[in-house]
């Protein structure tokens, strides 16, 4: 009976451990954590199952919160955070002085442009405002695009417009100044135009060009604080609410690549002439932040996959595939620098006074 229950006892504790074997097998090696806070913007990439298994490969779980540019650099708590990932390099220059961070990566950018429809293109073509740019696709003059606004144009009253008789002023849709990246972008864009194409740099400078840039997001009256939003309501309620939604490439090449049919084919997009390039920096605060860092800009998995979600990365090739589908352009020649992060703060600050 003594050896019955021996053996009995002896199978039970073999079964246990075959148990643990295998689980241990299925769960995989233990992941280190490590958490971020990023521009929203990149949410969709960091949280798509094929970039977790690249990192997972890495031995990382990466965990990020979303915060706007502006506040990640000013206002959120970086302390119990591995990396910081605002979506432009004036944000995170401010980060990386505070923090006397020695090392940035900038493993992938995107440029601004313009989400709109054939019909607005070849109207505005008509009037002197989109034309050519240095490769085969289209540019919206921000010159001549600020004369209009300036003078208050309205759709309506744009010779030969039969295409769009709208009674409101030719104006892109902006985000809000106050709390979104992508506004503060294009306010470095219309600001360096405005400036007689040069970088604003000094308080003169941006005195003279306030007035004219201010009257750009003033005049549209009620802004959302994300980008998503003015290019959602592009997608979805089409040319009769937004003729010209401003937009992160990024967007429109990530829905053109998904195939999910939300870009029409009357949908077209514009680059700015000047475009700034919104560089997506990441200030590593831990070791192992760095390493996300590293594997951002060097692993070639995360940079194709970044490539797929309409990002440009380090290596161009990645994108020049991604471009060949979409029609993009692999490089644009009439690109801009934003103004210093003190600059472009002032300056935003003084548009959101007038609010």
């Amino acid at each position: 009976m003594k050896r019955r229950v021996s053996i009995g006892l002896a199978v039970v504790l073999l079964l246990a451990v075959v148990a643990v074997i295998v689980r241990g097998r299925d769960s995989g090696p233990e992941l280190a954590t490590v958490r971020g806070v990023i521009g929203s913007e990149k949410q969709a990439f960091f949280t798509d199952q094929r970039v977790v298994d690249a990192f997972a490969r890495h031995g990382l779980k990466v965990e990020v919160d979303t915060a706007g540019s502006r506040q990640i650099a000013t206002t959120v708590g970086l302390g119990k955070y591995a990396f910081a990932f605002p979506s432009s390099s004036p944000a995170a220059q401010k980060i990386q002085r505070d923090r006397k961070v020695t090392t940035v990566y900038t493993p992938f950018q995107s440029p601004m442009a313009i989400a709109t429809f054939e019909p607005i293109v070849k109207l505005l073509q008509g009037n002197g405002v989109v034309h050519k740019g240095a490769g085969d696709y289209d540019v919206l003059d921000i010159a001549k695009y600020l004369d209009l606004a300036k003078a208050g144009t309205r759709w309506d009253q744009l010779p030969g417009n039969t295409a769009y008789p709208a009674r409101k002023n030719v104006l892109v849709t902006t985000t809000d100044p106050r709390e979104s990246n992508s506004a503060a972008m294009y306010l470095a864009i219309v600001s360096f135009v405005a400036n007689g194409n040069a970088v604003v740099s000094t308080p003169d400078q941006e005195a003279k060009v306030l007035p004219a840039v201010s009257k750009l997001f003033l005049d549209q009256g009620y802004t959302q604080n994300s980008t998503e939003g003015p290019f959602e309501d592009y997608l979805s309620a089409g040319m009769g609410k937004t003729p010209l939604a401003l937009i992160y490439e990024s967007q429109f090449v990530d829905r053109v690549v998904r195939g999910d049919g939300s870009i029409r084919p009357d949908m077209r997009m514009l680059y700015t002439a000047p475009t700034v390039y919104s560089k997506h920096t990441l200030v590593p605060l831990t070791a192992d932040g760095d390493q996300v860092g590293q594997l951002l800009a060097t692993d070639p998995e995360l940079g194709k996959l970044a490539a797929t979600f309409g990002f440009r990365t380090t290596d161009p090739k990645l994108f020049a595939d991604v471009a060949a589908r979409v029609k993009a352009p692999a490089d644009l020649v009439d690109a801009v620098e934003p103004p210093s992060f003190e600059t472009l703060e002032r300056l935003l600050d003084a548009v959101g006074k007038q609010y």
